[in-house]
């Protein structure tokens, strides 16, 4: 496990989130931007738990994938699909290309934001418990 790598993984993840919830902040929010960047936060943060755990990071955007995988090593990431965190995949690349016009609502931007960071807890707490403190 190389640590400043983990590190990198989780400071990304923490820009997107930033992202996105600044965004939210704003009058009339991008809602496209704020569930691609809750996506990317999502997909960082669950790189970086298998990362520090020695698996090598398949370039994949299904956050279904990512948690399946988590959830081999720590049985308790599975909560995150009766949550619905995969359904952030659907953000990866649609709202990113004009062909496939997707303008999330409103609920759906909180929704994803609300799940990113659930994402982040489990995440974090799963780090924290190996021993892992990424902010040191």
């Amino acid at each position: 496990m190389n640590e400043k790598t983990v590190k990198g993984w989780v400071q990304k993840a923490e820009s997107d989130l930033k992202t996105g919830k600044d965004e939210m902040a704003t009058a009339d929010p991008a809602t496209d931007t704020v569930c691609f960047h809750m996506q990317q936060c999502a997909e960082k943060y669950l790189k970086a738990f298998l990362i520090y755990h020695g698996h090598e990071i398949t370039r994949t955007h299904n956050i279904a994938s990512l948690i399946d995988t988590c959830s081999e090593i720590e049985a308790q990431f599975s909560g995150l699909l009766e949550l619905g965190a995969h359904k952030l995949t659907r953000y990866a690349v649609a709202v990113r290309c004009p062909d496939e016009v997707l303008f999330p609502s409103m609920e759906h931007a909180r929704e994803a934001v609300a799940l990113a960071e659930k994402v982040k807890e489990v995440v974090l707490a799963k780090l924290k418990n190996a021993g892992f403190e990424p902010w040191t």
